[in-house]
Formats: C-alpha cells, structure tokens, sequence
C-alpha cells in the first residue's frame, strides 16, 4: 500500500511529494510516476467533494489519460491547506493566476454538479477570460439512461439557464408503476424523455410508437443497454393517422396509459403543410382517443404547447383543436383525459440553440428573426416529468399549464452565447418574423385566473368542454376542407373550428419595441 501511495502521489510539486519521490527512488530504485507529466496536461479541479476527488483519483489511476491534477479548488475552510492524495487544496482567493501559472495549470475542470449557475457563470467567465480551457466533469447535458460522468466541454444551455429542477415524487412513480404504457413520437425528443423517466418507474411494459424508425431504434438500443431484460420494451412503426395500424396496436397491447407526444411542431414548416398537420395533430389525436374508448383504457395524456393559446400559426390551431378534442371526450367518455401545455424545450429538434451553436461555430452571423422575440424555456427532463406528474394528477379533462418561469429574450440569449463562446467578431442580423410566428408566446402563468395543484409549477387552465356534437361538427368539417387537398382552404377551414385562431399581425402590432 505504501508504494503504491507513493508511486501516485510522489511528485516535485509539495514537499510531501518530494518525500514519497525520494523513499521510492531509494527503497525500489523506480522514479515516480512523473516522467509522462511533461507530456500531459495539467489541471486544476474546481471542487474537492466526493466527485472532484473521484475524479482526481480516476485521472492518477489511469496512466493513458491526457490529464494530470495539480490542485484542487475550493470554499470549504476544513479541506483548504490539506492535501488530498498528494494534490494540494486552494481556496478561491489563494487560487490567483500567479500561483496557477507556477503549478502550470492549463485547464480548470469543473466538479461540483450541485453548483449554483450564476456562480458557475462568473468563474466560467472569469476564467474564461484569463484564457484557460474549460471542462466540467459531469453528466451529458442530454442524458441517457445508464450514463455516467465524463470530462466534457461545457454546454452552453448549463450557463444560460437555473439548474434543472428535479420534480418527480413517490406519488406519480407509483402510479406508473406495473402499468402498460404507450408512447406516440416515442422517439423524438420529448417522447424518448418520457421513455426514460418511466423505465424508472418500474412500468410494466413500455410501448414506443414512432412513423420514424431511427429515432424508436435509438431509444430501444439506449434503455436495452441500461436495463436489460428487466425492462419490457416493445417498438410499433406506425403513423397515429393509420387508423387500421393504429388498432392492431391496441389489439396486440392494450395499453392502460396513453401519452400523446406525436405531433407535427415545426411552426413554419406547417403553414405550408396545412392538410398535413391537421391530419397529424387533429385526427391523430381523434383516432388515438376513440381507440382509448374502444379498448378501454385507462388514461389519455396529451402533451400540448403554449402556442395553443390565442394561436397564430396553423401547429397552434391544430393543437387547439386537439385540447377541445381531449376536453370533449372527458365529458362523454369512460377514460379520464387530460392535457398539458408548456413552451419551448431546450435541446429540443428544432430548437434555436442548437441553430445558434452551429451558425457560431461556422463564424456567424447569429439569426434572429426579431430583436423583440420573447420565448420560455425549459429542459426536456423537467417538461416530461411534469408532463407524467400532471397526468399521474389528472381527475378528468384538465388542461395544465406548466409554470416555465422567466421569459427569455432571443436577442439576449443569443449575445450571452456569443460572448460565452469565446470567439471575436460574430455578428447578430435580423431577418424578419417567419410566416405565423409571434413576437411573444403567452403561456404567462396568471396565478388569479388558474386553479392550483399540488405541484407549485403546475396549474390548471379553466376551461369548458364541447360536446361531442360540436367535436364532430369540426372534424367533419375539417375532414371536407383536406379532402380538397388545398393547404388554403384547410387553413381557412381550421380558423372557422377555432375561434381564437388569429392572424399574426392582430397579435404582434400589440408589441412595443
């Protein structure tokens, strides 16, 4: 054991260093593991708790790793001036660059997941700026199932936004639990989300139902890996508009819980693709909801947006549609039905960060459509696991809107991520408001005109159900309007079904810049 600690721990750097140095080179005649140090880089590790220190010791252990720890920083006064396996700890104010360029640091890593993101900003930007690399050892941003820490270059969204909150409890694991569930867009980013929160959950059978196989393939390989046999995972490739499909998978599994997270969400791309998102959005959603009935299921949960509310755009309307669908059905049917609205999904397909990364990483310019634009975000761990709480919750026909916190302004997200970037001289240009998008969308939680729950970030929309009269009334009318195939008279035909569709420049001229 004794040389084995001072074969890892020997170094020139410590006096105690020197010490194990000098006793290995005179009790075994081997030279401590230093001479590879030249060649590697040197860190300083940000943290000297439980992950720091695994992290240290993971880094002396492997003789192939790239990197060598020279110190650790950190606040805790009872860890400051020790050593920990043979690395000294400094604490913040001792940790000046002077000291850091005599230890040769070249890279901080950051290793405290619990760290508060506005400190994790100012030491991000405050080394940053002194010209050092950065690292975090944590988690992948996009995590899956089974994964563990590695070094990683930091992403942007972990400096942009408050730490993900963590908000399943006992009461909706329970409620999952041995149940079999049916995901729809089962592979997308939402419905791979909700795959992983409910294979926690100890479910029964899980049921992943996508038109695009890659997207199912790579969700089964991902939860195969990390559970094994232990997990029942079935994949059906099926479109949810296939009405005869559609029943063979009911027939075959008949699930107890649906989750209806398919859909077409591309705002510009469904202005010109109207016939097809009412196809997808609306009757998808009827033909799921009157299986539920016939096989008698349990549960229908669907997973709608903000821009449902007051829609300007063709997907808004259409997932309007579907809430009244949902809503209708609570009143006359035997499943109990609900929905759930929330706004954009960082990290999402489609997402604007992404579009950002990229345009940066090419030299600019940065997009915005307009400088005005306000949008809310949240991660997809925090929008599914409120998505399976609010339905765990659901008595019948609620429509929940999920508390997404601040708004952001696009035109300050994307300077914030220009300047955290690092990289000179990118410009931002405007160009222009794209065919039914808002300047502002208004899931705005107005505490006085909804009913709370339980959840502090969960609320209830009030609203009245039509009967099923009505619901047919629109569907046949819509049915007629695609039959013509005329993405106009579809357009026309979804604003005369929903009321509140307007026109965009009715809302955005409200606007002041």
């Amino acid at each position: 054991m004794m040389y084995r600690y001072a074969y890892k721990c020997g170094t020139q750097k410590t006096v105690k260093g020197r010490i194990l140095s000098l006793l290995l080179r005179m009790f075994s005649g081997i030279e401590a593991e230093n001479g590879k140090e030249v060649q590697k880089i040197k860190v300083a590790i940000i943290g000297a708790g439980r992950v720091g220190v695994s992290l240290a010791e993971e880094l002396l252990n492997n003789s192939e790793t790239a990197y060598v720890p020279r110190g650790f920083i950190d606040v805790n006064r009872e860890k400051v001036g020790r050593e920990i396996h043979g690395i000294p700890v400094w604490s913040e104010d001792e940790a000046t660059f002077q000291k850091l360029g005599e230890f040769e640091v070249q890279e901080i890593i950051f290793a405290i997941p619990s760290m508060d993101s506005d400190k994790k900003k100012a030491l991000y930007e405050y080394y940053k700026n002194a010209g050092y690399k950065l690292k975090v050892y944590d988690y992948p941003t996009m995590y899956t199932a089974g994964g563990k820490r590695h070094l990683r270059e930091f992403d942007v969204e972990e400096l942009l936004f408050r730490k993900p909150l963590v908000v399943s409890d006992e009461r909706t694991n329970e409620y999952y639990k041995d149940k079999v569930v049916l995901i729809t867009g089962g592979g997308g980013s939402i419905g791979s989300e909700l795959c992983r929160q409910l294979a926690k959950m100890q479910t029964k059978k899980i049921i992943i139902l996508d038109i695009y196989e890659n997207g199912a393939y790579d969700v089964q390989q991902e939860l195969k890996i990390a559970y094994g046999n232990s997990l029942d995972l079935q994949i059906e490739i099926c479109s949810i508009t296939h009405r005869k499909a559609l029943e063979k998978v009911f027939e075959r599994h008949h699930p107890q819980i649906i989750i209806n997270a398919a859909a077409h969400k591309h705002v510009p791309l469904m202005e010109h693709n109207c016939v097809e998102a009412i196809y997808n959005n609306v009757f998808g959603t009827q033909n799921l909801v009157e299986l539920c009935e016939e096989y008698g299921a349990e549960r229908f949960m669907m997973v709608s947006t903000d821009k449902a509310v007051n829609p300007t755009n063709v997907m808004g309307a259409t997932k309007r549609m579907c809430e009244m669908i949902v809503q209708s059905a609570s009143i006359h049917g035997t499943v109990k039905y609900s929905a759930t609205r929330f706004g954009n999904v960082l990290g999402s397909a489609g997402s604007v960060i992404p579009l950002f990364k990229r345009q940066i990483a090419n030299g600019g310019p940065v997009t915005v459509t307009d400088k005005r634009i306000i949008r809310y975000f949240m991660t997809i761990p925090e929008a599914s696991q409120l998505v399976l709480q609010s339905g765990a919750i659901a008595n019948n026909g609620e429509l929940f809107v999920l508390d997404m916190g601040q708004p952001v302004k696009i035109m300050d997200l994307a300077e914030n991520m220009i300047r955290l970037s690092g990289v000179q001289g990118i410009e931002i240009v405007e160009t222009g408001l794209r065919p039914g998008e808002k300047l502002y969308e208004e899931l705005l939680v107005k505490t006085e005109e909804l009913d709370k729950t339980d959840n502090s970030m969960i609320f209830i929309e009030r609203d009245t159900a039509l009967s099923a009269e009505e619901i047919s009334k629109k569907i046949r009318l819509l049915r007629d309007a695609c039959d013509t195939g005329d993405d106009l008279i579809a357009k026309e035909a979804l604003r005369s079904v929903v009321p509140t569709f307007k026109r965009p420049e009715e809302v955005n001229i409200n606007i002041i810049s």
